[in-house]
């Protein structure tokens, strides 16, 4: 029991170390095994989550608001991406192996209302759990940062 309270902690640390090192966050919350970090410079509130308590660590965007959750849709919609591609891209420049092939996200308007993207955190061959989760909360920061009205200051 303590191995598994210790490596959550561990996990937890590393993943709040890594969010307030890049200085793209706003609050950051913890309750027991999920972090929930403010999306910093979104125009509409948005929150980065990294879920713990999963037999799969999961990280994802949520928001409440249908138009920036269409913002983001529009966008790719418009130049023609594909999200997976563009999370693989912002893991591989954090260190992830390219061409993976395990990059899947699912989007979706959850039971609380909220516009939800997600992923499971899929660890790289000889890569801890707390790595893994902290270069995925990283590379879904990038990624989404630059799609839609995540990003208020950047002008269209």
């Amino acid at each position: 029991m303590t191995d598994t309270t210790d490596q959550s902690t561990q996990i937890i640390e590393t993943i709040v170390n890594a969010a307030k090192a890049a200085g793209v966050f706003g609050a950051i919350e913890i309750q027991d095994s999920l972090i929930t970090l403010e999306a910093d410079g979104s125009a509409e509130p948005a929150f980065y989550r990294v879920y713990l308590d999963q037999p799969e660590p999961i990280v994802e965007l949520a928001t409440k608001d249908r138009w920036l959750s269409e913002s983001i849709e529009a966008e790719l919609v418009e130049s023609g991406d594909k999200l997976d591609e563009l999370i693989e891209d912002e893991l591989v420049d954090l260190g992830y192996p390219e061409d993976s092939g395990v990059i899947k996200f699912e989007h979706y308007r959850s039971d609380d209302m909220e516009f939800v993207f997600r992923s499971k955190v899929i660890p790289s061959e000889g890569q801890d759990l707390a790595d893994a989760c902290k270069v995925w909360l990283l590379g879904y920061e990038q990624c989404f940062r630059q799609l839609g009205d995540m990003d208020e200051s950047e002008e269209d």
